[in-house]
């Protein structure tokens, strides 16, 4: 797949951050923080030290909020899952072109999972879940299954106007199809090949493929004269 590097830049000098930010503000940095904390070093190794040296505030304003490290992480999780899944509510599809919609869908879901964000939390999860599990049920909760239950709305609509019939599987499992259609080459390539990016004509033929074999199963022919 035609590829990019990335790079990065060092962090500014530390100052505190305690007494200039109010509440949901320093809130924010401290979530920012643990997120770089948390995808750099992983969950087993990242302490709440790292992190509240990132957020320069003091450790007692840390656990003033979250009391644990895995009560952080999980507020982190919960964060990143939700303004995805605001984003896709808010989006705007053409209601006469299901094909089109699901390329738009598309296209927002895989650029996500496979931003390095997105693949740095996915590692993450995946590494820890067996220690902890609670961190994977969370991810879940807060990741796919709110996603699934967005398509799944979107799907019912489309049925409502005819454009669609998913009636032998039922739009649920309808929507993780197409989740796991858009999802799998793209993310596991992604994950195998860590020090790459996709191109945009990458990305643009994986939607098209995935969006293409959905549509062939699902979407409704006019039928002949």
């Amino acid at each position: 797949m035609a590829t990019h590097k990335e790079t990065g830049a060092p962090a500014g000098p530390a100052r505190d951050n305690d007494t200039a930010s109010p509440a949901s503000s320093r809130a924010d940095t401290i979530l920012n923080a643990a997120r770089t904390i948390f995808l750099a070093h992983g969950f087993s190794a990242a302490t709440t030290d790292m992190i509240q040296r990132e957020a320069r505030v003091s450790k007692s304003t840390v656990y003033a909020a979250w009391p644990t490290k895995e009560a952080l992480f999980a507020a982190v999780v919960q964060r990143e899952c939700g303004q995805f899944a605001h984003s896709l509510r808010h989006m705007e599809f053409e209601s006469d072109d299901i094909t089109r919609s699901l390329t738009t869908l598309a296209r927002a879901y895989l650029n996500l999972i496979v931003s390095p964000m997105g693949l740095a939390l996915y590692r993450v999860i995946v590494a820890e879940t067996p220690r902890f599990p609670e961190l994977g049920r969370t991810f879940f909760a807060a990741g796919p299954e709110v996603v699934a239950g967005i398509v799944g709305q979107f799907l019912e609509r489309a049925a409502a106007r005819g454009q669609i019939d998913v009636q032998a599987v039922g739009y649920t499992t309808a929507a993780k199809l197409f989740i796991g259609i858009v999802r799998g080459e793209a993310q596991l390539e992604c994950l195998t090949h860590p020090d790459a990016r996709p191109s945009a004509a990458q990305i643009d033929r994986w939607v098209e493929a995935a969006v293409h074999t959905f549509v062939s199963a699902f979407v409704k022919r006019p039928e002949a004269n």
